[in-house]
């Protein structure tokens, strides 16, 4: 581990993480390229043009902490205890050997980051919402790997309803992109629109209000983000790079040139999977978001 106290940032490498075998990925000694948060070079090919996502208002800049996984990065907040992005790049072949991996993981708190800043197990029990995946462990070739999309510093809270219907089928549909297209960068995270959020178990973790996940394919030189309200009754939209940057502050793909930024190039909406939720949970679901809706689903954007 090191630390930029100045910056609000803390960096884990690979070693003397016993309990992570898959974590073998050093940091570099190499410069840092402009617009890049120091650290990621050591992840940089999860990084479209080796650059990893910047950060701008109002996305949180301060007690962020960078994790170099085996086959993903991650930039959790210890201020929200929620990921502000999950970078991953995936490829033909990693699917494939993926869709041969038994599902399987035990969910964990996140010990890299500074105890203080962590999501912990209990603040989901009960809480009537699900620990929704960012990079989702059906992306994950190996065992290590899989197992490693289980950390809370990989999860938001979301909507049973939006986490195992329309979010799984973007998942799915990412997964057929990339059988098809060879390769994607695939950029995940959440957005927060409400002023004041609804919030989950003792340590009052957000609720996003939606979660989007912006999507590169080199070949056809296309992008687009999946936009999906995590509500009772999900939906899902696709909005241009530019869109989830003003709204957000998070850019996902600094390289790219401004004309790929400003317009979309719409790939395949994704299906609901089928699912289940018992009254009781939703219930539970409902309870949280009373009294938010409307603020929910006020202006125009679809974030």
């Amino acid at each position: 581990m090191f630390a930029l106290s100045g910056l609000g940032l803390v960096f884990w490498g690979g070693s003397g993480l016993s309990g992570f075998p898959g974590l073998s990925r050093a940091y570099a000694e190499a410069p840092v390229s402009a617009g890049q948060t120091p650290g990621t070079v050591a992840c940089a090919a999860d990084f479209s043009g080796g650059i990893a996502p910047t950060l701008t208002a109002p996305a949180p800049t301060t007690r962020n902490t960078f994790l170099c996984n085996t086959d993903f990065a991650v930039l959790v907040s210890g201020v929200t205890h929620e990921p502000v992005w999950v970078a991953e790049h995936l490829t033909r072949d990693e699917i494939r050997h993926a869709q041969h991996q038994l599902r399987e993981g035990k969910f964990h708190e996140e010990t890299r980051q500074p105890e203080a800043d962590r999501a912990r197990l209990v603040d989901y029990q009960r809480s009537g919402f699900d620990r929704g995946h960012m990079m989702p462990s059906g992306d994950a070739p190996s065992r290590a790997s899989q197992q490693e999309t289980f950390s809370l510093a990989n999860m938001v809270p979301q909507t049973p309803d939006l986490n195992r219907g329309l979010w799984a089928g973007v998942e799915k549909k990412v997964r057929e992109l990339v059988l098809s297209e060879g390769e994607a960068y695939v950029v995940t995270g959440p957005a927060y629109r409400t002023q004041t959020p609804a919030h989950i178990g003792p340590g009052e973790l957000p609720v996003p209000t939606s979660t989007w996940k912006a999507v590169y394919l080199p070949s056809r030189q296309a992008v687009t983000v999946y936009v999906c309200k995590n509500t009772l009754s999900p939906s899902c939209t696709q909005v241009p790079v530019a869109t989830l940057v003003r709204v957000t502050g998070v850019d996902p793909f600094p390289t790219l040139p401004a004309s790929m930024r400003e317009t979309i190039t719409r790939m395949a909406d994704p299906e609901t999977q089928s699912y289940h939720v018992s009254p009781a949970l939703r219930r539970l679901t409902m309870r949280v978001l009373k009294g938010l809706i409307g603020e929910m689903f006020s202006g125009s954007s679809p974030l």
